[in-house]
């Protein structure tokens, strides 16, 4: 049963999400070769100010960007 976790910063929209799900599923179900009903797809959202790049939160740079 394929599992795949998807890191991704809030702030998407519930129709992005769900086609994101839908084609993460379908391509790993043709590469695998694996039924589509195994395919078990995990978003997790976080918070700009937990996640970091550079040594700096997303959060940060961004406002320093502004």
């Amino acid at each position: 049963m394929p599992f795949i976790q998807i890191n991704i910063l809030k702030g998407r929209s519930p129709e992005k999400k769900e086609r994101l799900i839908r084609e993460v599923s379908d391509l790993v179900s043709e590469v695998l070769e694996a039924p589509i009903q195994s395919v078990r797809v995990m978003i997790n959202e976080l918070e700009p100010e937990n996640w970091g790049i550079a040594g700096e939160s997303v959060k940060k740079r961004n406002e320093v960007s502004k």
